[in-house]
């Protein structure tokens, strides 16, 4: 059977007509032109005995004459073996979907949006863009079957390499996280990161500088004469009081505070673990909110940024006002947690309580439905007892100054 009879100035310039038309090129392929401009290549084979036609693709995007001509050759390469063209190539985009499907990016995507809903949206960003940055570029569209525990190492000293540790160790997490659910959900049989946890470099640990029991009279003085902007003064103050986390502060909203009932609300998603959180009001953190409404109290947030009201101030607001009090490197905002449960648990107020103020994780899946009113009344004394204890505190470097002069 004569072949290779169509020219690529013919294939070109073939124009509509009234009905469908078929040029033939020989071996079965022909091109076929519609009323309305298309070109599509089409192969006509027999197989079992039963003529069947093959779709190659079209012309107008992109399958020239001679790519053409290189797939009725595959097909006819496929036929001397006994193998069905258009049955092979069914498989081939079967194969080819079930690969997207399960490549690690796919997972991943899979993975978080099914259990990001207890995530922040903050810390959602976070998750996703270490895995963007460090795990999909090298796994990402790789099937998690053909993902060998090599692979995952090499991701891992790659982030090492740079000399970020900490994330080196969230990347594994995550990536290992990936991996577990993928098992669970049945596109996967093996985790290759899963024994991974000695393979990471350490370092020594540092924790977060926070100031001690007997500096805490002389920081409540400098705050007193704190000559900066007012609102982070009460900003300071109010995080000493409550001892929250400093975005839960920065995000604080007046909605979220009923005062008669003396507390605050916070809502599941601004709180880490997605858990509404309560914290009760002291006397002292009362009279706080009720300097702090002269200044912001028109605006939907306690502490908004000077240059957009809808926005909170910058994470770093606080930190540099305790560095314009002499405690560069001394003390941060996360420190002053550490400092109310150390105080506290020296004093005997009871672990749980404790943690269940610091709205620590709870793993527990029962406790956890039951953490926004836990221990409410023991954490109300316990909160009344600290506002009046940095009250103390503040009173005491006062009579101190005065026995000093």
């Amino acid at each position: 059977m004569p072949t290779d009879k169509l020219t690529d100035p013919r294939v070109r310039q073939a124009k509509p007509g009234k009905k469908a038309y078929k040029l033939f090129d020989g071996g079965g392929l022909y091109l076929q032109v519609s009323p309305q401009g298309s070109k599509l290549w089409r192969l006509k084979y027999r197989f079992g005995g039963k003529e069947k036609l093959l779709s190659i693709g079209s012309y107008d995007k992109g399958i020239s004459l001679k790519r053409a001509r290189e797939e009725r050759d595959k097909a006819r390469e496929l036929l001397a073996e006994g193998i069905d063209p258009a049955a092979a190539k069914q498989q081939a985009k079967h194969a080819e979907r079930e690969r997207v499907e399960n490549s690690f990016r796919a997972l991943a995507l899979e993975w978080a949006e099914t259990y990001g809903a207890r995530w922040t949206e903050s810390h959602r960003h976070q998750v996703m863009a270490s895995l963007e940055a460090d795990a999909f570029p090298s796994l990402g569209e790789l099937p998690v079957k053909e993902i060998t525990p090599p692979m995952v190492l090499e991701v891992i000293r790659a982030v090492e390499g740079r000399g970020a540790l900490d994330v080196a160790s969230r990347v594994l997490q995550r990536t290992n996280a990936v991996f577990r659910y993928a098992i669970h959900t049945g596109r996967a049989t093996y985790n290759p990161a899963a024994d991974m946890q000695g393979v990471l470099k350490t370092r020594k640990v540092e924790h977060r500088a926070a100031i001690s029991r007997a500096e805490l009279p002389e920081l409540l003085q400098r705050l007193d004469a704190y000559p900066g902007d007012p609102i982070t003064k009460l900003a300071l103050k109010l995080i000493m009081l409550t001892f929250v986390r400093s975005g839960e502060l920065r995000g604080a909203r007046w909605e979220e505070f009923d005062l008669e009932q003396q507390e605050w609300r916070i809502p599941a998603e601004r709180m880490k673990m997605r858990a509404p959180h309560i914290v009760p009001l002291s006397a002292q953190a009362l009279a706080v909110l009720e300097e702090l409404k002269a200044f912001t109290g028109r605006f939907p947030l306690l502490f908004p940024s000077q240059r957009d009201f809808g926005k909170p101030v910058s994470e770093n607001t606080m930190l540099y006002a305790l560095y314009r009090l002499g405690y560069h490197k001394r003390a941060t905002v996360h420190g002053f947690r550490a400092l109310a449960s150390t105080i506290l648990n020296e004093t005997g107020f009871r672990p749980d309580v404790i943690e269940r103020q610091l709205a620590h994780v709870e793993r527990n899946k029962v406790r956890a439905a039951y953490h926004r009113s836990e221990y409410l009344e023991e954490r109300r004394k316990m909160m009344g007892w600290w506002g009046a204890f940095i009250e103390r505190q503040a009173n005491e470097e006062k009579v101190v100054s005065i026995r000093r002069a």
